[in-house]
C-alpha cells in the first residue's frame, strides 16, 4: 500500500532521515518509536510532502508520489495529524468537520444541487463526529474542548477526507492520563475492516504495544528495527539505543 525505498533527507552532510525502507499493508497498524531527534516527524514530513526527499522513493499503491505536492498526496489517500493541536477554535466542532468534508469533496457543485449537497456534507460530518465519540459536542466551540477532545476532533477532521493511510504524529501528547484509554479506543477503531492503514509516532510505549501490529524503531535518522512488538522489545540493539534494559 505505502512504501518507502531508501528514503533520505539531508541538510548539508547531515542525514536527518537516512535510507529508510518501510512497507505498510492495507489494514495494518505500524507504530514508529525512537528518542527525540531520531527523525520520526521528519519521516512523516517526507511521506506527506512537506519536505522533499534528497534520495529515495515513496510509493502509494505502486505509484511514485515523491514529486507530488501535499494536497495531491492527500487526494490520493494520505491523511495526517500534527503534534500541535490544529483546529479552528472560534468555530463549532461540527463546523470544523463540515469544512473538512467540503474541502475534500470540492466546491464546484451547481446551485440547484446545493441543498442536497449540504445535507450530504452535514451527514458526513455527523458520521465522523459519531465515529470519534464527539456527536454530543457538535455545537460547542472547538476552542473550548479539553485537549483529549481536540485530539478526537483532529481525527474526525482526518476521517472527513476519507484517507486510506492515516499518519498520526504523537496523538497522546498533552492528553491527560484519564483521557488516554478513550482516545486509544478511538484510534484502535480506525483500521478494523475498512482496509485503512495507520502509521503512528508515539512516545507512550504502553499505547504503542496495545495498538501496533509492528513497531519501527528509528535512531539517528535510520531504521534500527521493524518487527512485531515482541521481537522489537527483545532486540538487544533496540534496548541499548532506546528502550532501556528494564524493557
Amino acid at each position: 500500500m505505502l512504501a518507502t525505498r531508501g528514503l533520505t533527507w539531508r541538510i548539508g552532510e547531515v542525514a536527518i532521515v537516512d535510507s529508510v525502507y518501510l512497507d505498510l499493508a492495507p489494514g495494518e497498524f505500524l507504530g514508529v518509536i525512537g528518542p527525540n531527534g531520531a527523525g520520526k516527524t521528519s519521516l512523516f514530513n517526507l511521506i506527506t510532502g512537506l519536505r522533499r526527499a534528497t534520495e529515495g522513493r515513496i510509493t502509494l499503491d505502486g505509484q511514485d508520489i515523491g514529486a507530488l505536492p501535499p494536497h495531491r498526496r492527500a487526494r490520493l489517500g494520505l491523511g495526517r495529524t500534527f503534534q500541535a493541536s490544529s483546529v479552528f477554535g472560534s468555530l463549532s466542532v461540527r463546523e470544523n468537520v463540515r469544512l473538512a468534508v467540503q474541502a475534500h469533496r470540492g466546491g464546484s457543485m451547481k446551485l440547484w444541487r446545493r441543498a442536497a449537497a449540504d445535507r450530504e456534507v452535514a451527514a458526513a460530518a455527523d458520521a465522523a463526529l459519531d465515529r470519534v465519540g464527539l456527536a454530543h459536542r457538535g455545537t460547542a466551540l472547538a476552542g473550548t474542548l479539553a485537549h483529549g477532545e481536540k485530539r478526537k476532533l483532529e481525527i474526525a477532521l482526518l476521517l472527513a477526507g476519507e484517507p486510506r493511510v492515516m499518519l498520526l504524529d504523537e496523538p497522546m501528547a498533552g492528553v491527560s492520563a484519564e483521557d488516554v484509554p478513550e482516545l486509544v479506543s478511538v484510534i484502535k477503531s480506525l483500521t478494523g475492516d475498512s482496509g485503512r492503514a495507520v502509521l503512528m509516532v508515539e512516545h507512550h510505549m504502553d499505547v504503542i504495544l496495545e495498538l501496533a501490529d509492528r513497531i519501527a524503531v528509528m535512531h539517528h535518522g535510520a531504521l534500527l528495527a521493524c518487527d512485531t512488538p515482541e521481537t522489537v522489545m527483545a532486540n538487544p540493539t533496540v534496548q541499548e539505543a532506546y528502550l532501556g534494559e528494564s524493557l
